[in-house]
């Protein structure tokens, strides 16, 4: 397949006129990028010639490329969102690239939705076997020597490649830092 100027307004259009995915190939993507790359040899070479009219057609195309990926990805939040709390998904009408997309949010919604469901689970668990939503696991990557953190509570010394729970604003800080890395 090719694409033109002809088809991505025909997919601009629909996109955003339709609350589904409009149809493309699986490498649409692919398709794309080899058509913006000829567009913009194209633009290039026109600047040459000082024509406005190459620069406007490229200007607008990159306009409505932008748009077309925004909405195809809030419709895939959105997909993503609704195949979490429901169990069903449709990889219908997505490309190569926005399948993989799809697939990595629906894994973090629904490790983010376990968390509901441990809230609510009655396991017959006791408080002290709960996880412990205010604390993080990190793996610390350098020896640290103790602090006091702004709980005025003193951590460390930690030792490099150990594992550690903390409070989520010390892990935080520790982790900007690159002194730490959050384990699962």
């Amino acid at each position: 397949m090719e694409l033109s100027y002809d088809e991505i307004r025909r997919i601009h259009r629909l996109e955003k006129n339709s609350a589904k995915l409009v149809q493309v190939e699986q490498e649409f993507f692919n398709f794309l990028n080899e058509f913006i790359f000829k567009e913009k040899k194209e633009y290039l070479d026109s600047l040459k010639d000082f024509s406005s009219t190459k620069s406007r057609d490229f200007s607008n195309l990159k306009k409505m490329i932008e748009e077309i990926f925004a909405l195809r990805e809030k419709k895939l939040l959105n997909m993503a969102l609704v195949a979490s709390r429901t169990n069903v998904s449709d990889e219908d009408n997505m490309a190569t690239q926005e399948k993989k997309l799809f697939n990595e949010i629906l894994r973090a919604l629904k490790k983010h939705n376990e968390i509901l469901g441990d809230l609510f689970s009655d396991n017959g668990s006791t408080p002290q076997n709960k996880k412990d939503l205010n604390n993080l696991s990190v793996g610390i990557l350098s020896d640290i020597p103790s602090f006091v953190g702004a709980d005025m509570k003193e951590y460390g010394p930690f030792k490099k490649g150990s594992v550690e729970k903390l409070p989520v604003k010390i892990a935080k800080l520790l982790t900007e830092r690159k002194l730490a890395e959050v384990k699962q």
